[in-house]
Parts: C-alpha cells; structure tokens; sequence
C-alpha cells in the first residue's frame, strides 16, 4: 500500500471507530475480561493510557519476566518502531524511535531518545543499559517530548519505572542456567522498617561465556571467545512517609562490569589480489576470513577486548501534597559512569592497530541534576496545571589512545601505499613505530538549564486542549590535548615534489594523504589545548486537542517542536587545502556542529472495545528533522556532520487484548515509518568533500530504520492439579529489511527477519516457586547489529580491495530459571 493511500485510510480512523463502537457496545459484555487500567506517567502526572494524547507503548514488569527481557535493548522484542543496537563495545548502545535516534559511536553527541529511570535523566543511552532489575514498568513514548522531558528527546523517551518499597514484607529469589555457561542469580527484598519508613534492596550478578570464538595469533591477547557477560548490581531504596502529605523516596545503586566485547567480523572482503584484506593475509597468514563468512560467528583479534564499567548513582525523590489541589515534586539525582575499554582496533589478528586495556582509554561522565515541579487543579478542576524547572551539569572526560601495533608498516607504508614511502627513506623507525600513535584528551562541561509549563483545560466535558512550553539555555565547553607520536605527515608533505617527479601527482597525492590520516598528523599537537565554547538558548513546546465521543472512544491531533543540543566531536577532524605545492592537510580546531531540531504532527485514536477487553490505539505522524545530525566512521576516523532534512511519515498501532479464552492475553503493536533523508549536495554539509563518504544518502532511507516492524506476545496461564499453576509466553518480533550502516553501503543490509522468545513454566499457585524453561532467539535467526568499514581497510571507490565489517546480533540461548517467592 502507497503511503498517500495509507495516510487516507488511517485518517478516517477515528470515524470508524466511532461508527462501530455501538455495534460493539451492543454485544454481550457480561462475560468479557476487561484490561485493568493502565496507568502511565507520560505527562509527569498519573493517568489511564487512554486519557493520553501521546503514543505509549506500556510494557509492565510481568510481561517483561514473560518474555525474558531484563535490559533495553531486549525491550526492542514488545515494542514496534523501536530499535537498539550496540557497536565497537557495550558501552556505545544506541535507541532508536521510528528509525530516528542518535548515529554514530561518538560521547560528543546527544542522545535522540532519552532514558529516564525512576525520573532521572540518563546522558547517554549507553549509561542507561543494564540490567533493571525489578521493574514495575516502562513506557516507550513516541515523538518528540523536550516539553517535560528536555532537549534531547526529539525522537522520544524510554521510561523507566523500578518497583518501589512496600509495606507488607516481601522476599524473591532466583537462579538461571543456559548454555554457553550461563549462570545468574537475582533477590529481592521489601517491607517496613519502622511506623513511617520502608526499604527495599535488590542484588544480582550474571555470568557468560562468549557467543565468539577468536583467532588470537601471535597475541598477545589470550582469552579466545568474546561477547562475554560478568557482571554484578545492587539496588537499595528508602521510603519515608513521615505524613499522608509527604513522601520522600531515597534510591541507590551499583553496577559493576568486567567483560569482552565487541570484535567484529568480516561480512565483506574484496576480492582483488591487491585487496585490502589479501594484503593483511600476506603479512600474517590466517588472520582475518578471506570468505566473508560472517555467521559462522569466528573473530580474528590478537589484542584484548575487555570492558570494565562501573555505573553508580543516589537519587531523593520528593513529593508534598501542599493543599487538597497542590503537590510540590522534587528529584535530586547526583551519577557518576566511567567505561574503560580494550580493543583490538583493525578486528584481524595481524597487529596493526589498538587501544590499551590498562584502564587509560576510557570515558567517564558525572553528573548532577536538579527537577522541582508544582502541579494542581483549578477551575472546578477543569484545569491541571503544571510549572516547573530543571537543572544540569554534566562532566564528560574522554581519553582517546590509538596505538599502531607491529605490523602496522608493513601493512600500510609497504602495501597500501605500494612501498612508496620506503622508496624516498620513510622507513620503520621514522614512522609507524610499534606503541607510537596518539593519545587525545577532551574535557567536556556542560550546564544547562529550563523552565517549562504544561496545562491540560477541559474546554467542554468531552474538549480538552493541552499547550506545552519549555524555555532551555545550554552552555557547553570543551578542552581539547592532543598529543602525537610517530608522525608521518610532515615527512610526506615535504617528500610531495620528489614524490610527484618519481610517481606521478595521482600516487603522490594518494601517498601523502596515506601518511596524512587524522590521527597520524602532528599538527594537531601545534594547535596546543584547545577551548571551544557554545550557547545555546531554545523555545520548544506542544499543542494537543483530544476530544472523547465516547467513553471508548477519544481521537486527538497534536503538533510539537523538539530539540537536540548542538555539541563538539570528540575526535580528530583536519581540513585538506589543495596547494600548488602539494596538499596541505591542516588540523581543525573547529569540530562543533548545530543543534537538530524536529516539527513533528500526530492524529490518533485511543480506543476500548468488548467491555474493555480491548485495547486498540492508532496514530499517524510526521516529523521533520532538520540539520540531522550524523556522526558516521569512514574507515579512518569519525566524522560529524549535518544532514538538511529527514522526514519520518507512517503509523503506529498498539494494542493490548483479553479473548474469550480464560487465562490468555496478547499484546502487540505495528509501525510503518517511512524515514527518508532529503537530498542534498556537497554544499549543504559541514565539509563538503566528504559527500564522497555520504553519495548514497540523498533521497534513501536512514539508516536502521526498517518500513515494517510488528511485536506480539501471548501469554497463557492457567490452574492445573488445583493447587498448581501452568504459565506459558511467546513473543516475536518482525522487521522489514533495513541498512545498518551511516553510509548506507549494500554491504550492510539487514534482511528481513522475525526474533522469537518462548518461555514454559509450572510452579504453585500462589506463586510462592516456580520452575521455567525458556529460549531467547528461538530459531537461531542470524542477523547484523552494526555494519562498519574496516578500519584503514576501504577504498570508498573500490569495493575490490575493500572489507567491510559487522558487529552481530546474539544467537539462540537456552536454560532453565527458579524462583521463589515469600
């Protein structure tokens, strides 16, 4: 179906909801199962799902143990249109909402779609992905929503809220086995702790071996597998209610990793004898797949790959009930995340290039921040009312250190560049020296500041308007030390005339510009340390009008404007400048870009069917993204820039269903996004000769954004042996096919693909054990995760000496788990 032919038939919508809801309301009700009222926090206010004129996917805590999802980027399985993907390392994950979420592996960038835990802001996805431990539930909204959320949720937001301290005393625990040596254990405990105060503490530690098998050749890495899994949290909360008035809510936890991640895989190789991948076989046989045979899940890395995280964190939490309209609502959140990360760089087991696993190439983030809210009724509540602010500060430290291993001349001065740089005594010992490389430092402060409003009139009984607005003020700088070792650029600048009168200008220019990569330049050191400093100051807001026709049935339109915070990329960027002496390739002092900014137009449908035993809401929606921001690897570095215009267009479908089979419940959801990048020209980007690097973008789909995803879950439960419960779950997710590459090269495309859990269990009826058997990625489906150029390893214009890399999706996982409850 045409998207203009979709957008017809959805815009009738709401008119045949409400035409059929009376032949739906005249049907026996009286032994229908109704859907127990959702309640969601998506305005910063509890209310029913269906009151909310906002797309929410709503997964409770429940149907994610069904399911076996523990961390977001397993939430992807039960939610349509989102999609979470990691890359180099399991500390650069990234969300994406309707195909649109931040691209690129770089800290500099903001977030698209924000996390929020137990409402505090996360910075980056990748500091809000672990494991969650006991969660009540989490909701997914779609679209933009910097009103309440802030700048950085043009593409949406991933909810998070952890079960809280009760008063009645509770204890759970848990022990999982599967394959590849899995073993986990999780408990819990919950009660009083005096006549106003309770507490709840939660511990849990998992354990893995890795879904690769590596070839380390000649080390010195030992451990020969990867994608591995060790680590242990704790989570500990307090709530005191010295009155029915106030509350206060004290939540503190720890996360602790030490792990093996994320060696890529061949998924290309050219087969040229001149080839890139041929070239690193001839100097160390054996050490990358010539084949391209990426599934049989074999790594090539002679340099550890371990990650060591730590991820701790205080939040206090306050609510006062100033008056029988009124609640002042306080969070104070103070963080702090550090990821120390190995890598064996070039993903070959020759020893080219690498980062240390000594704990000096890391990234850390601290931060503090501060939300106030006053929030009430007037007008014979007719009026909710909602002011507030918000304040941030947050300190990002980045140690960046590449460093060429061994093989690194004779790989690229003696084959890449045909031994040119040899020829005129660039020999080893003058460059590419073995542990030379370069070691960057970037200090990043940033602090931010809003105030906002949200206000919800009931016009008429059935009207309500609701008009947003957020005031933002941004100030960012960065420190940058760069410092270089083993230079070549100076040496091929000034080898340039002799190289020309010997080679030729074209070889020459290729030769100087091999000797000239970012991170083998030395001008960069000239530029000494470097501030950068932005302001920024933005507007952003919504407007929705819902109107109910009937109890079952309220449509609404809305429009809002979002924003993404401009920044700096935290890596080398240099200019080229062509001379009549030869090329210059100069250091950028300069590597800040703009903030993106989206306008964004949604008409829905909330609806309740059968006595409420049906759940089906429907939207459609268009946002427009301008100066979208890309930060995409070109083989060589890292690179940021600004594309004109992206347009995202489609629906989204949810729904939750109680059929007329005791004990079985479904719930799932579809989106169809069309999320295209406008065309656009050289001139239109930050630098235009990268346009070369970005030729396949104008007029295509973005980037890990799929036309067609599709989630179902069906849960079964039912009494057996009258003292014994059966619980059974299958859940599946469809995706369409889409490229998970930034450069969008064929090489990268994800076929079409359906992911399927399951999960059998049996214990008492009161639920005080049970015992389950389960299967993540049931049928085994192999699937991409990130395609990427291998590093140093692609010619852009020539796919014959090129390979092209992958980060995989995990295979199928089995076990068993038991629980109990007291």
């Amino acid at each position: 179906m045409g998207l203009s032919k979709l957008f017809c038939s959805a815009a009738l919508a709401p008119a045949l909801l409400l035409g059929l809801a009376d032949q739906a309301l005249a049907q026996d009700e009286s032994a229908a199962r109704a859907v127990d009222e959702i309640v969601v926090t998506a305005q910063k206010r509890e209310q029913s799902l269906q009151d909310v004129p906002i797309v929410v996917t709503s997964v409770s805590g429940e149907l994610m143990r069904d399911a076996g999802v523990r961390d977001i980027r397993e939430l992807t399985l039960l939610t349509p249109g989102l999609t979470v993907t990691a890359t180099s390392n399991e500390t650069i994950v990234t969300a994406r909402i309707r195909g649109v979420g931040t691209v690129g592996d770089n800290p500099g960038l903001e977030s698209s779609v924000g996390v929020v835990v137990d409402g505090v802001y996360r910075p980056r996805n990748g500091v809000g992905f672990g494991d969650l431990g006991e969660v009540t539930r989490i909701e997914v909204l779609k679209g933009p929503q910097g009103t309440l959320f802030g700048k950085n949720t043009s593409a949406g937001v991933i909810n998070v809220i952890t079960a809280g301290p009760t008063r009645e005393l509770t204890a759970e625990s848990e022990a999982t086995v599967g394959n590849f040596g899995q073993f986990g254990v999780t408990g819990a405990i919950s009660g009083p702790l005096g006549e106003t105060l309770s507490g709840r503490l939660y511990a849990g530690a998992r354990r893995r071996g890795g879904f690769q098998d590596i070839v380390v050749g000649s080390g010195p890495r030992g451990r020969d597998d990867d994608n591995t899994q060790n680590f242990y949290t704790l989570r500990g909360q307090l709530l005191w209610e010295p009155t029915s008035d106030v509350s206060l809510r004290i939540i503190g936890d720890y996360t602790k990793r030490d792990e093996d991640c994320c060696v890529g895989v061949q998924l290309f190789v050219g087969q040229s004898p001149t080839g890139r991948g041929q070239f690193i076989n001839a100097i160390r046989p054996g050490s990358l797949d010539l084949t391209g045979t990426p599934f049989d899940r074999v790594g090539f890395a002679n340099r550890p790959t371990d990650q060591r995280v730590e991820d701790k964190g205080l939040s206090g939490e306050l609510n006062w009930d100033l008056g029988p309209d009124i609640r002042l609502t306080s969070i104070t959140a103070i963080r702090n995340w550090r990821g120390e990360t190995g890598q064996d760089s070039d993903f070959t087991s020759a020893d080219l290039v690498w980062r240390p696993n000594d704990g000096t190439n890391f990234v850390e983030f601290d931060q503090f921040s501060q939300e106030v809210r006053l929030a009430g009724q007037a007008v014979d509540s007719r009026l909710n009312w909602l002011v507030g602010g918000f304040y941030a500060k947050e300190d990002l430290t980045n140690r960046s250190i590449l460093r060429y291993g061994s093989d690194y001349y004779a790989y690229f001065a003696g084959r890449v560049l045909s031994g040119v740089p040899a020829a005129i005594g660039l020999v080893p010992g003058t460059i590419f020296q073995n542990g030379a490389g370069y070691d960057d430092m970037f200090d990043q402060r940033d602090k931010s500041w809003a105030l906002f409003t949200n206000n919800a009139f009931d016009i008429t009984d059935a009207l309500e308007l609701t008009v947003g607005l957020r005031y933002t003020r941004a100030d960012k700088t960065l420190r940058s030390d760069y410092s270089t070792t083993g230079s070549s650029c100076d040496q091929g600048e000034l080898a340039f005339p002799t190289l020309v009168a010997r080679a030729g200008l074209a070889l020459a220019t290729q030769v100087v510009g091999g000797l000239c990569l970012n991170q083998q330049n030395n001008d960069f050191d000239a530029l000494g340390v470097v501030t950068q400093k932005r302001e920024e100051e933005e507007v952003s807001g919504d407007i929705k009008l819902a109107y109910r026709f009937t109890p079952d049935v309220m449509a609404y339109a809305s429009y809002a404007r979002g924003y993404k915070a401009g920044g700096f990329n935290l890596d080398r960027e240099q200019a080229i400048v062509l001379t009549p002496a030869g090329p210059n390739f100069t250091a950028d002092p300069d590597t800040s870009f703009k903030g993106e900014f989206v306008d964004s137009f949604e008409l829905g449908a909330k609806t309740s069917w059968f006595g409420d035993s049906l759940l089906l809401n429907a939207a459609l929606f268009h946002q427009t993204f301008t100066d979208f921001q890309l930060n995409t690897f070109v083989g060589t570095a890292f690179v940021v820039e600004t594309l004109p215009e992206v347009i995202s267009r489609g629906i989204d479908a949810d729904f939750i269903y109680l059929p007329p089979v005791d004990g079985l419940t479904l719930q799932g959801g579809v989106t169809y996004a069309e999320t295209e990048i406008s065309p656009f020209e050289a001139g239109d980007l930050i630098n235009p000769t990268r346009f070369n690097s970005l030729r396949r973008l104008p007029g295509a789909q973005l980037s890990f954004a799929p036309r067609y995803s599709a989630s179902l879950a069906g849960t079964y439960e039912k009494d057996v042996g009258g003292d014994m419960l059966f619980k059974a779950n299958l859940s599946a997710k469809y995706t369409s096919r889409f490229n998970t590459g930034s450069d969008l090269h064929p090489s990268k495309e994800q076929d079409a693909m359906v992911l399927v859990n399951g999960r059998v269990g049996i214990g008492s009826a009161d639920q005080r054990w049970t015992f389950e058997v389960w299967g993540q990625n049931l049928f085994d489906k192999d699937y991409l995760q990130v395609g990427f150029n291998g590093p140093f390893q692609v010619d852009e214009n020539n796919d014959a000496v090129s390979v092209y890399n992958a980060f995989l999706g995990a295979p199928r996982t089995f076990g068993a788990t038991v629980r109990f409850r007291h």
